[in-house]
């Protein structure tokens, strides 16, 4: 039995990764910049502590691990969100000094698959379909033919943290050249570089893996059925599918093309036209959809842990089928539509908005397994949605 600390307990990931160590036989604690956060709340968490948030303050963050560590016996640390792998890979020597070790694969090869710019470039190489687009510099304005948009711009890192600062850039959708060039202006320099991809319209397919000297210890699959926003972002309703081999055989060339250890998700889009899956990015960490895998019977938390320690995990087939639904994510999801932010910018609202009230409501049918929300487990549910309810919308 370890003692392991999990980062950012306001993430969903977080309260995954607590559940699955928790019903391991792990004592689970939890870092949190809001107290009590979901994931403190689980009845799986023996210890929430707090610290700043890893974005908005690094410094102080890995001042509150590192005391964290030492005055709780913590073996593992476990961080969650990228700025708190970031921020953590900085105070790697106290760690050390603590005896607490981190999981694999490393800073330096989790920073390279976190530039998607370089990360297309080797998809690319290996034969996997990725957006159409440019890459742009900072100080480069380009004028792309009308026939690319709608587009999407991405930076080409999420998150850039250097000297103490950090800064976080969010995906813009981009409709035609007019607001591509507004979106350019308004962005900082750290930014960049940038990439302009042309829209893939289709099912996100996700691609879960735990790699081990190189070889797939687990994998699974799934599905997007609803997103937040509702032009593509995070997943409110998914389902576990069978995986296709070719997807996954590519998706284990492309993260040990990295020499990847660990954890990792391979996200793709589905061209609806064509049925092309399309590279968007890999996770190089615990994702939101987590609690679907554990919810199927794919428990990467656990079997990381065993590989850490040097035991082989208990590996089942996942049951493919699974539903899973975050709740509060889904509300925010209607929201959007009956706003006028649905993917069909151009349909009738309130048709969009009828049909996204349905989906929710069948969404609440027996069977549809909770992401926050678990009878068993139901104070997480609970600081949710007080905190959705005092305003927390987006």
């Amino acid at each position: 039995m370890a003692r392991i600390l999990v980062t950012d307990g306001e993430q969903r990931a977080a309260l995954a990764v607590v559940r699955s160590l928790g019903r391991g036989g792990h004592q689970a604690l939890v870092s949190a910049a809001r107290v009590p956060s979901i994931a403190g709340a689980s009845r799986y968490c023996v210890e929430e502590v707090p610290a700043p948030d890893p974005l908005a303050n690094p410094v102080g963050f890995r001042t509150a691990i590192a005391k964290a560590c030492r005055d709780h016996d913590v073996d593992i640390l476990l961080p969650i969100t990228e700025s708190a792998i970031i921020a953590v890979s900085e105070d790697g020597g106290n760690l050390d000094e603590l005896g607490v070790r981190l999981p694999p694969p490393g800073f330096e090869t989790f920073n390279a698959v976190s530039d998607k710019a370089a990360l297309m470039e080797v998809a690319e190489g290996l034969g996997i379909a990725v957006p159409p687009g440019i890459t742009i510099r900072a100080g480069e304005r380009p004028e792309p033919p009308p026939s690319w948009f709608p587009a999407v711009l991405k930076p080409g890192r999420s998150v850039r943290g250097a000297s103490g600062t950090m800064q976080k850039h969010a995906v813009s959708h981009v409709r035609d050249a007019a607001a591509f060039r507004s979106a350019l202006a308004a962005l900082p320099e750290s930014a960049f570089p940038l990439l302009l991809q042309g829209t893939i319209r289709g099912p996100g397919i996700g691609v879960f893996l735990l790699m081990w000297d190189g070889r797939p210890v687990l994998s699974f699959g799934h599905r997007r059925l609803r997103e937040k926003p509702p032009t593509g972002g995070v997943s409110v309703l998914k389902e576990s599918v069978s995986l296709d081999p070719v997807l996954l055989r590519q998706s284990i060339e492309l993260v040990n093309a990295f020499h990847w250890q660990g954890v990792a998700m391979v996200e793709y889009k589905v061209d609806e036209r064509t049925g092309t899956p399309y590279l968007m990015e890999v996770n190089g960490r615990f994702w939101g959809s987590l609690q679907l895998a554990v919810d199927s019977g794919a428990d990467f938390p656990l079997a990381l842990i065993d590989l850490m320690e040097g035991r082989s995990p208990a590996v089942v087939p996942p049951r493919l089928g699974v539903s899973n639904r975050w709740f509060w994510g889904d509300v925010d999801h209607l929201w959007a539509v009956s706003r006028g932010m649905g993917p069909d910018r151009g349909g009738m609202r309130l048709v969009q908005t009828l049909r996204a009230l349905g989906g929710l409501l069948w969404a609440s049918r027996p069977g549809v397994h909770g992401d926050v929300l678990k009878l068993s487990d139901p104070r997480p549910f609970l600081v949710e949605s007080r905190g959705w309810l005092r305003g927390g919308r987006r």
